[in-house]
């Protein structure tokens, strides 16, 4: 049987070609990737969490309070380690955007 260009449905299915497209929100766009930034503590990949991505809660270990469920919130780990790249991404750690940014340096 040939091949028929008319929707099988009424309404030509999920968008029509002349809807406009559905608005890009660049905020969860941008959170997926991490970006670099390079301290005196080492070389850090960071990346954001945004208020509809925080589903848990995690313990910041720069106050040491909780970082409830829908706040946004960083994920930070070391690009540096000695042990690897698999074994800082497993050590990575959750911090408020202003613990992050007030952090005291360790030597």
């Amino acid at each position: 049987m040939p091949r028929s260009n008319r929707p099988s449905r009424p309404g030509g299915g999920a968008r029509s070609k002349w809807a406009p497209p559905p608005e890009l929100d660049l905020e969860r766009a941008r959170s997926g990737f991490p970006t670099h930034e390079s301290a005196p503590d080492g070389e850090w990949s960071v990346r954001r969490i945004t208020e509809r991505s925080a589903a848990k809660e995690y313990k910041c270990p720069g106050c040491h309070s909780v970082i409830p469920s829908g706040l946004a919130h960083l994920v930070v780990w070391r690009e540096d380690s000695l042990l690897g790249a698999e074994t800082a991404l497993a050590d990575r750690r959750h911090w408020h955007v202003q613990c992050w940014r007030t952090r005291s340096y360790r030597y």
